[in-house]
């Protein structure tokens, strides 16, 4: 039994956060010393390095469960189902909700249940859960949903990737620019399709014998602040060099498994995570088969809406479809590569065929 994705919709914050708008920060060390750049400088080179020219913010009002049920009305829709025909709901995030007036997050009932209610799901065989598997999160509830229709157990799937990291930023740490809100939703359907159309492979991993804590939640750089409260922080460089010694493996792995041959690759979605590293892993990658990176071959979003986590893919796909992002489009019959990396540490990838 083939798996296959028959809706996306994404949900993409109103409020831009440009670069120049951290002009004003007082970004620290981690000891707490201030850097001695200017924020000009500073700014300048993050730029240069992520990519990064803005990110999107939630509005006050909304949190991560909303956004979540934003981008799953559109694929329900998209799908052209019944809602009550859903098997399971599965939902990625990290920080469960952070209203914009707390510093707790709230995942009681899970953002699952919260989606499942706000859409007016009645049936009670439809199943509502959380995962937490960092940015790869969105992957690992697709790989979920497949391995539930595999066995018999599911027909249909609702698989969704949902975060507000603005509500955990500390605004005197630099690397806090990468991060975004915004949502991206899927439905996962059982297929008897010939011609292996959808799910071909995936591939999973978690190393956490030295890299477990490559990404936490720590103390402000500002020693002023309370130290009960926690915000995202991350070892850059670590994540950087895990991420090229790992996931073109990850990658190949997968795509050995599914027997396409890599000529017949037209697109990979990687996780938006920085625009450099991103380019570095795809470049690798190819050279595991000893061909150069194709042109053209990765649309990138990460430019205009920054490092939203479990939501980067599903969005990225949904803005492809819709001709959204320049001189990319996804056709019938095109080999699409997913991969994502992230907290965890956790790696995976699929191999899907439109």
């Amino acid at each position: 039994m083939q798996s296959k994705i028959t809706g996306i919709g994404s949900y993409i914050p109103t409020i831009v956060k440009k670069n120049e708008d951290f002009l004003n920060n007082e970004f620290l060390n981690e000891d707490g010393t201030s850097i001695q750049h200017p924020n000009e400088e500073v700014i300048d080179k993050f730029k240069a390095i992520t990519g990064i020219e803005e990110r999107r913010y939630a509005s006050l009002d909304l949190n991560s469960s909303d956004l979540g049920y934003l981008a799953a009305k559109k694929a329900i829709e998209d799908a052209g189902i019944d809602q009550e025909e859903l098997d399971y709901i599965i939902l990625a995030h990290n920080f469960g909700d952070v209203k914009s007036t707390s510093i707790q997050s709230d995942i009681l009932p899970s953002l699952a249940s919260r989606v499942k209610h706000k859409l007016g799901i009645k049936n009670p065989n439809c199943v509502a859960y959380d995962i937490l598997f960092g940015c790869p999160g969105w992957i690992q509830g697709v790989i979920q949903a497949e391995a539930y229709i595999k066995a018999g157990m599911a027909k249909k799937c609702l698989v969704v990737g949902s975060e507000t990291l603005s509500r955990v930023l500390d605004d005197h740490d630099r690397d806090s620019m990468i991060y975004s809100d915004g949502a991206g939703a899927c439905v996962v359907e059982a297929t008897d399709e010939e011609n292996s159309i959808g799910i071909l492979s995936s591939t999973a991993q978690t190393d956490t014998f030295d890299e477990c804590y490559y990404l936490f939640f720590g103390n402000s750089f500002d020693k002023n602040e309370k130290s009960d409260i926690r915000y995202i922080k991350m070892f850059g460089r670590k994540i950087y060099e895990y991420a090229l010694n790992n996931v073109p493996n990850a990658m190949k792995k997968a795509l050995d498994k599914s027997g396409v041959h890599i000529k017949d690759v037209k697109k990979i979605l990687i996780h938006q995570a920085n625009e450099k590293m991103d380019e570095a892993i795809v470049k690798r990658f190819y050279r595991l088969y000893k061909m150069p990176m194709p042109k053209n071959i990765m649309p990138m979003s990460i430019h205009k809406l920054g490092n939203s986590s479990v939501a980067t893919i599903p969005t990225l796909i949904d803005m492809v479809k819709k001709g959204l992002v320049k001189d990319q489009e996804i056709n019938k019959g095109d080999i699409v590569l997913f991969a994502s990396v992230g907290a965890g540490m956790n790696i995976n990838a699929i191999v899907y065929k439109y």
